[in-house]
């Protein structure tokens, strides 16, 4: 940091507007501020000449309308054209965009765009000056900046929509683009357009406040529809509009600006997209014209479900060309090519499951929400943290029976494709009977547990009772079958009914002290929820738009997570380092007595456990059923001088975490590159007819417009009010209809 800086924050405009500088009434503080400002030069002319050629002041201006002051070299003042002992007079538009000096000089509109302050407010508000030294730190608790934040929902943003300025010359490629890039610029500049003439041959505008001279003309070229601007002022300094309205800022406009917001998000709310665009451009819209704005691009999107199954054969074949060893395919009817199923699964996730992660897999579904029926299969594994680790994805027509006997062949021929021996896997799920025959057909060695957040969701269907429901997650976790037997038992002495319930279901499926399968900790399967609005988000999108988004999801969650654990200097990934390291610390309270290099016998205040070092076994059941050496594995351990890290399961450590993300998911190019790109499918002799995918024939029914229709008067009992004309004082009719002669 430069030394003797000078931060002030505080609204710009206010800073910089002569009137307030001659100390108005009520802005007594601001009057202090810049006292200070002179009282704080002479002191530092005081100190001597060498330092005062470092001041230097640059302006910076946020949405929280902020004024920070810099003393700095005065030559960076005159290489941009100011003089440091001069009135100092900053435009908005030329200090964040690079515009000509004569053209667009919006000063008068700049500052109307600021937000209002009534004069009072400034009064209470505080201020702070920090002298900063190039040797030391910011003290940030000396005091306490206070930040002016005015709400913007009443005034204009401050910086107008870069790439928006026009100039005599400018070439568009027909009238429409003319027209809509005028209208751009009107918006951003805050100004509105009144059309003059608009045919295929010119376009002229002019501003609409009144007694503004501006004008522009726009006309058609010989022989080419190219329109160029032949006569534009190259000032335009006038007031412009003085509401939060628009008249260009129509329905189809508004539909423009969030289109790519509404593509990546469905559930995008109107009341989101009133604050994005009066947030980017200062403009209040009414919730009506936001709803509409969404139901035009909703419409085109719900056109584009169609075009999206039609080029499912084509996408497929890209993430195979992108993304070599992934899997890839879709399924249609052979008799009427209609959808059936797509698999997806991506190599750099195969690898990191198969290589890095526990031998657990969780299975899971989710109705999608777009235009036509369908069902979202998904399986994922566990890294080492415990954050869900998708590998697999299939999309099923509703129609279609055996979806989980086929899902779950898929998965079989995926794993054993690339691993040379199959690993005893440990599968979760809701255990529906579709699962069960298909895992029993294609995993039969597989342990198959019953996700424990399906099984307390049924229970609270039946027992509404949260303390019967915290139980029965107790019992669930119970370590061994005394502690799940005193869980039962309580939860039988407040309902004999739930107990009976929870005793037909058998406690090896899911139950930790009872299953056999190795879990880890791990005892659900809701990976819907644990994915969040990742999934939620797309189940609303067309086929490939929402693959994409989970694609795009995992991509930059490889990324971000390889960058998070290339940090990381320890044994063990963070969590388990921190179970290990209370395991250690509770350890040190623990008599150890050892039987022989493997055995040993841990006396603790609740009790004595065996502990075998090499098994990794515990009669306390925590070290084989967590993978992680519980207190009284430490105590053995460091009785041998042991690293207790070193005995946690090899998922758990920092380099197989590393391992599960060091492969890289590629981006799908461009749709419109695909038919070019897929060269392999037409040398494998498809034709454009057998590639074609037809979308589903079940639909979902078309959404609810938003509000109700209002009742007739006659239903409703109220009168209708009559209306009254202001130019001729008749009913019946308003002014702006009236058509009697005066």
């Amino acid at each position: 940091m430069e030394s003797n800086d000078l931060m002030i924050e505080h609204n710009r405009d206010l800073l910089l507007r002569p009137d307030l500088k001659q100390g108005n009434s009520g802005n007594s503080v601001l009057d202090q501020c810049l006292r200070d400002i002179d009282d704080y030069s002479l002191n530092v002319q005081e100190l001597g000449s060498s330092h005062i050629d470092d001041h230097r002041l640059a302006v910076n201006q946020s949405n929280q309308y902020n004024m920070v002051l810099r003393h700095g070299n005065v030559q960076n003042y005159e290489e941009n054209g100011l003089d440091f002992d001069s009135d100092v007079k900053l435009d908005t538009d030329q200090e964040h965009t690079d515009v000509d000096d004569q053209e667009n000089q919006l000063t008068p509109i700049s500052q109307r765009r600021l937000g209002l302050m009534e004069k009072h407010e400034l009064a209470n508000k505080k201020y702070c000056v920090s002298h900063e030294n190039s040797s030391s730190a910011v003290k940030q608790n000396q005091e306490t900046c206070l930040v002016i934040d005015t709400p913007v929902i009443q005034s204009r943003v401050h910086d107008p929509v870069p790439n928006h300025q026009l100039t005599v010359g400018q070439q568009f490629p027909d009238v429409h683009s003319c027209r809509r890039a005028l209208r751009d610029a009107a918006i951003a500049n805050h100004f509105e357009l009144k059309t003059i003439k608009s045919d295929k041959t010119r376009f002229v505008a002019k501003c609409a406040s009144e007694g503004c001279p501006w004008r522009i003309h726009a006309a058609k070229l010989p022989d080419v529809p190219t329109f160029t601007i032949r006569t534009l002022p190259n000032e335009h300094n006038c007031v412009g509009i003085t509401h939060l309205g628009h008249q260009q800022a129509s329905v189809q406009w508004i539909a423009d600006s969030i289109e790519r917001s509404l593509k990546e998000n469905p559930h995008y709310k109107p009341k989101e997209i009133l604050e994005e665009i009066h947030q980017a451009h200062g403009i209040a819209l009414s919730y009506r014209q936001a709803w509409r704005a969404k139901e035009r691009i909703m419409a085109a999107v719900h056109d584009s479900f169609v075009e999206e199954f039609h080029l499912l054969p084509w996408y497929c074949h890209q993430i195979g060309r992108t993304n070599p060893g992934s899997v890839a395919v879709v399924y249609g009817n052979p008799v009427d090519r209609i959808f059936e199923r797509l698999f997806v699964s991506f190599k750099a996730s195969i690898y990191g499951f198969l290589n890095a992660c526990c031998p657990l897999i969780a299975l899971d579904e989710m109705v999608l929400k777009g235009k036509y029926h369908g069902t979202l299969l998904l399986a994922t594994g566990f890294d080492g943290e415990g954050a869900v680790f998708p590998f697999a994805f299939a999309v099923v027509d509703d129609e279609s029976n055996g979806e989980w006997m086929w899902f779950l062949s898929e998965l079989h021929n995926l794993l054993e494709a690339n691993i040379v021996n199959m690993p005893k896997l440990t599968i979760l799920s809701d255990r529906q009977k579709s699962i069960i025959d298909g895992i029993e057909v294609h995993f039969p060695s597989a342990f198959h547990g019953l996700c424990v957040h399906h099984l307390i969701v049924n229970f609270s269907k039946e027992f509404d009772n949260t303390i019967l429901a915290n139980l029965l997650w107790e019992a669930a976790f119970a370590l061994t079958a005394i502690e799940f037997e005193q869980k039962i038992t309580l939860i039988e002495e407040l309902s004999e009914d739930a107990a009976r319930w929870i005793r037909r279901i058998d406690p090896h499926l899911w139950a930790s002290a009872y299953f056999e399968g190795k879990r880890l900790g791990h005892l659900t399967a809701d990976i819907v929820q644990s994915l969040g609005t990742m999934i939620l988000e797309a189940s609303g999108l067309p086929i490939i738009q929402m693959m994409e988004n989970i694609r795009r999801q995992l991509m930059m969650w490889f990324n971000e997570r390889s960058e998070t654990s290339s940090q990381w200097t320890g044994i063990l990934v963070p969590p388990a380092e921190r179970q290990v390291s209370v395991a250690i610390e509770h350890a040190h309270t623990h008599q150890v007595l050892k039987v022989d290099d493997a055995e040993f016998k841990v006396i603790s205040a609740e009790g004595s456990h065996i502990v075998n070092i090499c098994s990794r076994h515990c009669s306390c059941c925590r070290w084989q059923l967590c993978g992680l050496p519980c207190a009284h594995a430490a105590a053995a351990l460091l009785s041998c001088r042991q690293n207790v890290s070193r005995f946690a399961e090899s998922c758990f450590t920092v380099a197989n975490y590393r391992k599960a993300y060091s492969q890289t998911i590629h981006p799908i190019p461009d749709k419109a590159l695909w038919r070019e790109l897929s060269v392999g499918l037409d040398n494998a002799g498809y034709n454009s007819a057998e590639l074609v995918i037809k979308p589903p024939k079940s639909l979902w029914p078309p959404a609810a417009k938003p509000g109700k229709k209002r009742p007739c008067t006659e239903v409703s009992g109220h009168m209708k009010r009559a209306v009254h004309c202001s130019r001729c004082h008749q009913t019946g009719h308003f002014r702006t209809t009236c058509t009697a002669p005066l």
